[in-house]
């Protein structure tokens, strides 16, 4: 038998690079499912970059408890960033490949496609304006491994994979494992418990199972801010917008002493959310016999989330109403997220043709809760709590896949049929109401004596509400060519229809050649698609943000395509984003234990669906084009506005030696990766500047908000019952763009250290500790300019702005 080395997995460079260890003068290789539908090829034999994560190795020994934070940790083209202060994006990560955005990265659970959050990012974060997929939506205690294709695959896969694709694969062994985890920053918050159990057992006499899992788990709020330079009590929104600034100042710790306070009580709450979880998952076949079996998996998961928005100050009277707050507020953000998933197939084997025939079901649900907050408008009268709504996605996916070994050849063909459906919820009228002074809605001419809806989180109101759906039907065909394992060759085409859009036709072709034995060069080049997401063409809201000028807390708006607005000022109708991929790459063994793998690629995208900058124009301030009830600063727009191109390359290097009795690990993994953007698209009849339709902060996000160079190099060395881990990752620099109203500023590169120690107390219980960032390195502090006055003390870069975290855990197997 041969055991797969924990550091390589640790590090996720284990790819077609990665080297297991030998006993007994044999190797035992992973079989790929992703990328290919060759049930017989290996991950040595892929003519693509695929990544072989065993997550329940890397959970025992790594200080990270989510399936995104671990995957940051291991893949360097891989990136997960926390966000604070940012509505919806605070509860789920956003998460990208290859520099790309969210939303290019296609998920699958047992190979087969994943639905996605309900939410839009918007709030000018990584992935801005892209629909993600929630990989925290799935327990870690119910993974067996994880694959990762780090190369586009619609041609095989359709939407959404053009950076790559992420194969999920649920546990099926029998017996019984748990894990129990508790973990507390270095400043005494942000603590995380986790405990999870997995059960299987066998079923029938024909390699049957049915595998369980349950974990719950919680995270802790953080808090990471600083004093502010806010006027608290005074006339100006901020001390430098005062005449005279220190006595401005002076007038505040006056009062301030008068009420018994200090400026601590006025400090906002900034930092990672608090998020509560609990799943239920489960993955289970049954063989009839030799030729039928059926199976089925599945699960559901509830989040319940807490973040918070800006500070409201007493000065604020017309977002304030000073009787229910007479200090001011900071509001909070409650979320619940519903989600659940199932599928169920059955596969016949005959001749050695194979039938798969499945339908796979999934639905994510957002509802918003806002607490410590009023409708400034309803006076003393107003609540202080609101439901302001929800909205929800839906996705039903049928598929037929038939596929046969002959010789030397794979070929496969199928179909797919796709239904989708989007929804937004109102919420309590309070939420989303402005009255007048006499308790009734207010119109044009009202006498009004504050801001309508609660405050910090505007409800979804009727004018937001709608359910739309779409469907889409595809084929597909690939055939594979092995010649003993020397030259590999796929080819794809896939040909979709889209109910709202239209038709795509794609193709993939990849090849693998060992020119010499353990020297090899790998090479493809495709074409892809991703179809506009339902939530981008159909979602829409008012929100609270900072003004253009950075002077106070307006209200603004998000209009989808259909909207009178989008009509008026010439956006046209979404349509799907087209891209190009090449790849080039070399895998090497030059010496015993030594693998080196080396790829390059480029992915052009044109039509690349983003959010506009908040737009100002004039046509916006009429009723009859915003809409009753919308008054807002300014307004945001889908639309494929840009066309991109990014480079890149992956190095992986892992080296197996025997020291000192024990087995050593070492392993340097590393991605450079580069986005520009190549052209802007924009709509005839709009005369907005580009600053304003794509400004330097948008360009920002695509360009530089995410590092280029990543890289993780780790030492894993295991005797006896103990196993030791020091991982160093470095995130290289980002750069942060706060137009309207800030600078640009350089976050210099860092590099985080991860160390464990781990000691088996009995064969089937190990204990493990160890620390996250155990230096405590946090990111450079924001400029002045940039901080919001004081408030956010650092960015939300890939690196995070936990600092050090420090955990304990029980790994039990029976």
């Amino acid at each position: 038998m041969k055991k797969i080395s924990i550091a390589v997995l640790l590090l996720g460079t284990i790819g077609i690079a990665a080297q297991e260890q030998e006993e007994k003068g044999k190797q035992i290789e992973d079989i790929i499912i992703v990328g290919n539908r060759n049930v017989k090829r290996t991950k040595l034999e892929t003519p693509v970059p695929v990544d072989v994560i065993n997550i329940e190795k890397i959970q025992k020994a790594s200080p990270q408890i989510t399936v995104q934070d671990l995957l940051n940790y291991v893949i360097p083209s891989f990136n997960s960033v926390r966000q604070s202060a940012s509505d919806g994006t605070e509860h789920i990560d956003p998460v990208t490949l290859r520099g790309m955005g969210p939303d290019q990265v296609l998920v699958l659970v047992n190979g087969k496609r994943r639905h996605t959050t309900s939410l839009v990012n918007y709030q000018n974060t990584v992935g801005n304006g892209s629909v993600g997929t929630d990989l925290s939506t799935i327990p870690v205690i119910a993974i067996e491994k994880i694959e990762v294709l780090r190369d586009g695959a619609a041609a095989q896969y359709g939407s959404d994979a053009i950076a790559g694709v992420i194969n999920i694969i649920l546990k099926k062994n029998a017996g019984a494992s748990a894990s129990i985890t508790y973990g507390l920053s270095g400043r005494n918050d942000g603590d995380t418990y986790q405990a999870g159990v997995n059960y299987g057992a066998s079923l029938g006499k024909k390699e049957g199972y049915v595998n369980l899992s349950l974990q719950l788990s919680h995270r802790g709020k953080t808090t990471r801010t600083q004093n502010h330079d806010l006027d608290i009590f005074g006339n100006n929104f901020a001390y430098p917008f005062a005449d005279d600034p220190e006595a401005a100042r002076a007038a505040d710790d006056e009062e301030i002493r008068k009420r018994g306070l200090t400026r601590d009580d006025f400090n906002f709450q900034i930092g990672d959310a608090q998020i509560k979880q609990a799943q239920l998952f489960f993955n289970s076949e049954y063989s009839f016999n030799d030729h039928f079996k059926l199976y089925s998996f599945g699960g559901f998961s509830i989040k319940e989330g807490k973040g918070y928005g800006f500070r409201r100050l007493p000065s604020e009277t017309f977002n304030v109403v000073s009787s229910l707050y007479p200090n001011g507020f900071q509001a909070e953000l409650g979320s619940q997220v519903y989600d659940i998933s199932y599928a169920v197939g059955a596969k016949y084997n005959v001749n050695n043709w194979l039938f798969d025939v499945s339908n796979t079901f999934g639905n994510n649900t957002f509802n918003y809760n806002v607490s410590n907050t009023n409708n400034a408008s309803l006076g003393a009268k107003s609540p202080t709590r609101f439901y302001a709504g929800a909205h929800s996605f839906l996705q039903n996916t049928l598929n037929l896949d038939v596929s046969k070994n002959i010789n030397r050849f794979n070929i496969a063909f199928g179909g797919e049929f796709r239904f989708e459906q989007y929804q937004i919820k109102s919420g309590d009228p309070a939420s989303y109401t402005q009255y007048d002074v006499n308790g009734n809605v207010a119109g044009t001419g009202s006498t009004v004596i504050g801001a309508g809806g609660s405050q910090s989180f505007i409800g979804f109101s009727p004018d937001n509400t709608l359910k739309k759906d779409r469907h889409s039907t595809a084929v597909y065909a690939d055939i594979s060519y092995d010649l003993d394992k020397k030259l590999n060759i796929d080819a794809a085409a896939r040909f979709e229809n889209y109910s709202d859009f239209g038709n795509t036709l794609n193709g993939k072709l990849a090849v693998r050649y060992e020119f010499l034995k353990n020297y090899a060069v790998r090479a493809a080049v495709g074409t892809g698609f991703r179809a506009p997401s339902l939530q981008q063409q159909y979602f829409n809201n008012s929100y609270a943000d900072i003004s253009t000028s950075g002077s106070t807390i307006v209200t603004k708006g998000i209009f989808n395509n259909d909207s009178k607005a989008a009509q008026v000022l010439g956006f046209d109708k979404l349509k799907q984003e087209t891209s190009v991929n090449g790849s080039l790459g070399f895998t090497l063994k030059p010496a015993k234990g030594l693998f080196i793998t080396l790829d390059g690629y480029i992915i052009k995208v044109k039509d690349r669906i983003v959010i506009t900058s908040n737009i100002t124009d004039s046509r916006l301030s009429d009723p009859d084009v915003v809409g009753v009830g919308k008054e807002v600063e300014s307004g945001r727009f889908f639309a494929n506005a840009i066309d991109t191109e990014t480079k890149g390359v992956d190095l992986v290097i892992s080296y197996d030696w025997k020291l000192g009795g024990g087995n050593l690990n070492m392993n340097l993994a590393g991605n450079y990766t580069e986005t520009k953007i190549t052209d802007f698209h924009f709509p005839e009849n709009l005369g907005t500047p580009q600053n304003e339709f794509f400004g330097p902060d948008q360009i920002n996000i695509i360009e530089t908000l995410s590092p280029k160079t990543k890289a993780s190099l780790g030492l894993n060395y295991g005797i006896g019952k103990f196993n030791f881990l020091v991982r160093n990752t470095y995130f290289g620099k980002v750069i942060r763009d706060g137009y309207p109203f800030g600078s640009v500023q350089e976050f210099s590169p860092k590099v985080i250290t991860d160390v464990s120690v781990g000691y088996d107390i009995t064969k089937n219980i190990n204990f493990t500790v160890g620390a996250n960032n155990v230096f405590d390195v946090f990111p450079d502090r924001q400029i002045y300019e940039n901080s919001y006055y004081g408030v956010f003390k650092y960015a939300p870069v890939q690196m995070g702005t936990l600092g050090s975290y420090f955990f304990g855990r029980l790994n039990f197997n029976f």
